[in-house]
């Protein structure tokens, strides 16, 4: 070489690849072999500019040799004859500037692209040799240009997963490549589909984050992805639920000035409605009209959607009518998403005006339609309305999912069904629909409510062999089912397990161990929960300090009782009707009638309404201390509030007449109780054969004996022993004698001496 600047140029380079292949010792890296060792001399133009002088001109000695047995014709004989052991060809992979080589060889078969991928395949397969970034980046333009797409997908495809895992840091991935595509781009003619074909490798790949800074690094060439791809990006940035970096991709787009198609602007208002921001979703839906960008059925379902979850059921209607108004027809998942917002909140005749809607537009309800209904029938309580619907699915055809059976089995569970409920467990089983978590939990919820712990368990194994994983309220189900069953050590288990599996505790669940060991009176270990949740800072709920209200009065803990309500309000939570009815009920039957009274005044002060339960209590608790004119009061009232009182407030005032010997006004009342439609049960037969006993009027008492017999409800010792008492009393030991043995009869074992000397009275629930 004659140029001193081309003899230095060639030194210089070869030095610079000598230095690599000595840092690496082989070609392991993908990174650019000429573009990273210029960093230390060259910007990468110069050296773009030197790999093509190199190629043509350099005499240093391997170049020139290169240069004297390469021939173009040569070498495409040798490929297209897969001469592969051919010298020639061997020949120029003995030198470290191997990969220089291959980029010219492909270069100058860039007309044959096939023989040149050929080749490029062939080279990966030689000892000690790998590709480097160029030569990936010119075969992609070569076989891109050549309309050889799939080919090229897979180059660069594989280009990139090799930048992904190599530990090469020359340059940030994935900005390294870009350049590299940019600098060769003019091996071909130039196109620049080549770059969105990389972006949507990186898309594909799931390396968003990468893609998104391809994006920028393309931006600053000037060279922009299809808006296609880019969409492909925003979806699944909004699949992974990262709504922060669809919505900095969203600016890049805009930034870049694309402008956004209708599938754009369906990811962004579909990610904006999944979010509830819909004062975003509805300017940017006026936006996109603005732009003339027509929504589609995909814009309204989405906007639907999102306000009918709120409850906003007039703007997810009003949406529907501007829908239908644009000639944008609707279809199965709009009538589906207005079925479903109608029945979640309870507006069932308005769900039927939909479906008679999308019957009359010849759009066929589907699995979710009925499914919809059923759960919503389920949930009102019709479940015989949900059986007829899912007849009618079978009947047109449909295959009930493992929702639809779950709706069904959990409400014929709440209503102890229990048989039922497992029938379409059974059907689901032989039908092969795959029971989920959801199925698996209602099952054993219903299960462990309906007391049935072995059948649980099983279920619970079965669970656990078809791969289910159980969450929060599985365990919660269980949990429950054996603090009902009193096995409160299993329980703990339970929570143990929950612990183990790092389930976080939450105030559902500490509500529930809380009601089941205060159940079982075992206060100290409900402090110890209650102390831990202090320590996690959970609040303790209203429903929580109610339960221990309840069980500490229960428990004859009256002052453990009015504690908790004086902490309960110091630490600024009000109690509730409920708690208010344990409240007054616990002090009544403790006999703090007066103060059960106050309480009652204030809670009616506070604006909250006493209910049935609560009357009850005090009538209960004033009959029982002898204030029957303000018992009468309470039950007068109680009509008035649009409260029936119950058997148990209509017992305890005719308990209390009887005692006081108005039995002309008891038995008035229970007249008015049988014509109210409550029919008279033991407690009130009991209250009324002890008071008439009392009262000296046993034929009427001997008569009322019969009647209960006749009507199927067995007398007790408590009965019998009210009238054997009296007989004995008015000296008609005859019969006495003939109530005992009828006693003896129904299998009970009275001992005389015990009956004549115990004073028996009734007691109320």
């Amino acid at each position: 070489m004659s140029d001193p600047f081309s003899c230095f140029f060639g030194f210089a380079l070869a030095m610079l690849v000598l230095l690599r292949r000595l840092k690496t010792s082989r070609y392991h890296s993908v990174s650019s072999l000429l573009l990273d060792s210029s960093r230390f001399l060259f910007s990468g133009n110069i050296l773009t500019w030197a790999n093509h002088f190199m190629c043509s001109r350099f005499s240093f000695s391997s170049f020139s040799n290169f240069d004297e047995v390469f021939n173009r014709e040569m070498i495409r004989n040798i490929v297209s004859q897969e001469r592969w052991a051919d010298s020639r060809l061997v020949g120029f992979f003995d030198s470290a500037l191997a990969p220089v080589r291959v980029s010219k060889i492909l270069i100058e078969l860039r007309q044959d692209p096939l023989l040149a991928l050929k080749l490029f395949k062939w080279s990966e397969s030689q000892n000690g040799f790998r590709h480097t970034t160029e030569n990936y980046c010119v075969i992609a333009h070569i076989l891109f240009c050549s309309r050889m797409y799939n080919d090229a997908h897979n180059v660069l495809r594989k280009l990139v997963i090799l930048h992904k895992n190599s530990n090469y840091d020359a340059k940030p991935f994935p900005c390294s490549i870009v350049d590299v595509l940019w600098l060769t781009r003019n091996v071909c003619v130039p196109g620049y589909g080549v770059f969105d074909e990389l972006f949507s490798v990186m898309v594909e790949l799931e390396m968003l984050e990468e893609a998104r800074e391809c994006f920028l690094r393309m931006r600053s060439f000037r060279v922009i992805p299809k808006v296609r791809s880019c969409n492909n990006l925003l979806h699944k940035f909004s699949k992974v639920g990262d709504g922060g970096l669809v919505k900095k991709f969203f600016d890049d787009m805009i930034g870049a000035g694309m402008a956004p198609s209708i599938f754009t602007y369906n990811i962004m208002i579909g990610l904006l409605c999944k979010e509830g921001d819909l004062k975003a979703a509805r300017s940017l839906f006026t936006e996109m009209r603005n732009v003339g960008v027509s929504p589609d059925v995909v814009t309204y379902n989405s906007l639907i959607d999102a306000y009918g979850k709120l409850g906003e059921l007039g703007e997810a209607v009003c949406i529907y009518e501007e829908m239908k108004a644009a000639k944008c027809s609707p279809d199965i998942i709009t009538y589906n998403t207005l079925i479903n917002c109608h029945c979640k909140y309870e507006k069932l005749p308005m769900s039927f005006c939909f479906l008679r809607e999308m019957r009359e537009r010849c759009i066929k309800p589907n699995v979710v339609t009925y499914s919809t209904f059923i759960d919503a029938f389920c949930k009102e309580g019709m479940l015989q309305q949900a059986i007829k619907f899912f007849i009618d699915m079978r009947r047109v055809g449909l295959i009930p999912d493992e929702f639809t059976y779950t709706s069904l089995i959990d409400a014929n569970f709440k209503v102890g069904n229990i048989d039922d409920a497992l029938k379409f467990v059974k059907e689901m089983v032989e039908t092969a629909v795959k029971l989920n978590v959801v199925t698996y939990t209602a099952l054993l919820d219903g299960l462990c409510k309906g007391g049935k712990m072995k059948e649980a368990e099983e279920v619970y194994m079965a669970m656990l062999k078809d791969g289910i994983v159980p969450n929060e309220k599985t365990y919660t189900a269980l949990m429950h089912g054996y603090l009902k069953a009193k096995r409160s050590d299993d329980a703990m288990m339970i929570l143990k397990k929950m612990r183990e599996n790092n389930m976080r505790t939450d105030l559902l669940l500490y509500g529930t161990i809380i009601w089941g060991l205060c159940n079982l009176r075992r206060f100290k270990d409900v402090n110890t929960l209650l102390d831990e949740m202090k320590e996690n800072n959970i609040e303790v709920s209203e429903v929580i300090y109610t339960t221990l209200i309840d069980s500490y009065f229960k428990a004859g803990k009256n002052e453990e009782a009015r504690n908790t309500l004086k902490e309960m309000q110091e630490r600024g939570i009000s109690p509730t009707a409920v708690t208010y009815c344990s409240l007054i009920n616990g002090l009544c039957k403790l006999g703090y009638v007066q103060e059960a009274i106050n309480n009652f005044n204030y809670m009616k002060s506070v604006g909250l309404q006493p209910n049935v339960v609560i009357y009850t209590s005090l009538i209960h608790g004033l009959c029982k201390n002898e204030c029957i004119e303000d018992a009468r009061k309470l039950f007068l009232e109680m009509p008035e509030k649009g409260l029936l009182p119950d058997k148990v407030a209509y017992t305890s005032l005719i308990d209390g007449t009887m005692k006081h010997g108005n039995i002309q006004e008891a038995l008035d009342l229970v007249k008015q109780m049988t014509e109210s439609g409550l029919e008279l049960d033991l407690h009130a037969y009991t209250c009324l054969i002890s008071g008439l006993s009392r009262c000296g009027q046993l034929q009427q008492a001997r008569g009322l004996l019969s009647e209960m017999i006749q009507r199927g409800i067995q007398p007790d010792e408590v009965v019998y022993g009210c009238l054997v008492r009296k007989y004995h009393e008015v000296g008609n030991r005859e019969e006495a004698d003939v109530l005992l043995n009828e006693m003896m009869e129904r299998g009970l074992a009275p001992v005389k001496g015990q009956l004549l000397n115990k004073t028996y009275e009734p007691e109320l629930v």
